[in-house]
């Protein structure tokens, strides 16, 4: 775009873009804590619903399918902009959690129902994990994107965690005990799940009145060069993506290790449950390893921000943690083959830490993504990656509904995806198309 042509640039950025940021990070949060429901207190599910084994996965997988859509999302919100995509993506929510809600006896039909509901949740994913940096560059200045983006992209894990945190401190487990296992308790049991069931509902549809009343497409004038400039078309973004092996390359970097772990960390109990360890313990180990990711996410998007064209150095450094992270969990686990303690604390430790460093290389991941095939939107390039991260997660779980007694093949996978991860990085020429022009137009 001619410079002539573009709107005047310094100082226009908007406190109200904070704001935008909250409703949005929000929205990701409750679409994450509605998605893993399930999975933190699956022996109560089973209990209180009849649910299987099979019943727990699918309700899992429901999320990797709900990316089916994901090429309309990401079209939608090229053409329309934020606002009619996000108002979609919450009425679906509040619809899902609805389902979800609705008191039937027969058992069967209420199973359906939280199945369904699981799939309108799952719908809302393209929306809450692709549109983060299309956000951040359509309200934030230059040295503010990489922490907007992962704030954006990072509460919806947190909202993950907090299923981890919600579910087994408000529902009771089962202990086996012939009192426990009474009608009266199952009873308890199954009020306690309708509990969080209703205040997910709530939540998502405080969320949905909140975007409905305010949460406008752009800012009226854009924050930076970048923002400001034309695009590729939806039909030769894709053109560009697909012809382009560097892309290729840190797309599948990304897609493998963090569907995998996705897959992993949302059977976290089933997975944990067979090395007696409590479905409260499995909770705490979800939700600590989530929250050291987001933590260290924003940390490290800070530091890219301030010192910048260090992405595929701060990935380096993530990815080698992650492989020696998941390494020691996976040995741990063969306990009668590495005589490694098995103890809650090594649990804790190698499970907090792999979370931190994958969870946390998201934004990074996002914001390398952007920057290497500019000027195709935001919404597009990261929309690729992540549908393809939860083909990864999808096939996983697939596996998982016919292979779900025996655990030690599906931990193999993780070190082996983030050794394949961090090869991929070590051989990526990294380069920054988007931030250039943003430095030497601005100049």
């Amino acid at each position: 775009v001619p410079a002539g042509l573009l709107p005047p640039l310094s100082g226009r950025v908007y406190g109200r873009r904070w704001l935008v940021l909250l409703l949005f990070s929000l929205l990701g949060f409750a679409q994450g804590l509605v998605w893993n429901t399930w999975g933190p207190i699956q022996n109560s599910a089973r209990l209180a619903f009849g649910f299987s084994g099979w019943d727990i996965a699918l309700l899992v997988f429901w999320g990797p399918i709900g990316f089916a859509p994901c090429f309309f999302f990401m079209w939608l919100m090229d053409k329309k902009g934020l606002r009619v995509t996000v108002l979609l993506t919450s009425s679906l929510m509040v619809l899902g959690a609805g389902l979800r809600c609705v008191p039937v006896s027969d058992l069967e039909i209420r199973k359906k129902l939280i199945h369904g509901g699981q799939l309108l949740n799952g719908l809302a994913g393209p929306t809450v994990m692709n549109a983060a940096p299309f956000l951040s560059t359509t309200w934030f200045s230059p040295d503010e994107r990489a922490t907007a983006t992962a704030i954006a992209s990072l509460l919806n894990y947190l909202g993950s965690a907090a299923a981890f945190l919600v579910g087994p401190l408000v529902v009771p487990p089962p202990n086996g005990t012939a009192q426990l296992l009474a009608l009266g308790s199952a009873q308890h049991i199954k009020d306690r799940i309708e509990a969080v069931l209703y205040a997910e509902f709530g939540m998502v549809s405080l969320i949905f009145s909140a975007a409905l009343a305010y949460f406008p497409s752009r800012p009226p004038f854009p924050p930076s060069v970048a923002a400001a400039s034309q695009r590729l078309s939806y039909r030769r973004s894709f053109c560009r993506l697909l012809s382009n092996f560097r892309f290729l390359m840190i797309a599948l970097a990304y897609a493998i290790p963090l569907g995998v772990f996705s897959g992993w960390s949302g059977v976290l109990d089933l997975i944990l449950t067979p090395i007696h360890v409590s479905q409260v313990d499995a909770g705490w180990i979800g939700f600590w390893s989530i929250v050291g990711g987001c933590v260290v996410g924003i940390a490290m998007a800070r530091f890219a921000d301030f010192i910048r064209g260090m992405l595929k150095f701060i990935l380096l450094l993530l990815l080698s943690g992650a492989t020696l992270a998941s390494t020691w969990f996976t040995l741990t686990c063969l306990t009668t083959v590495t005589h490694l303690p098995l103890t809650t604390a090594t649990l804790y430790t190698s499970c907090i830490l792999l979370g931190i460093f994958l969870n946390s290389s998201v934004p990074i991941f996002f914001e390398l993504f952007v920057e290497t095939v500019y000027p195709v939107p935001e919404g597009i390039s990261c929309g690729v990656v992540t549908f393809l991260s939860n083909v990864f997660m999808g096939v996983l779980l697939f596996f998982l509904t016919f292979y779900h007694t025996e655990f030690s093949w599906f931990n193999w996978c993780l070190p082996g995806s983030c050794l394949l991860s961090l090869l991929l990085i070590l051989c990526f020429r990294e380069s920054y198309d988007r931030l250039y022009l943003d430095v030497v137009v601005s100049v």
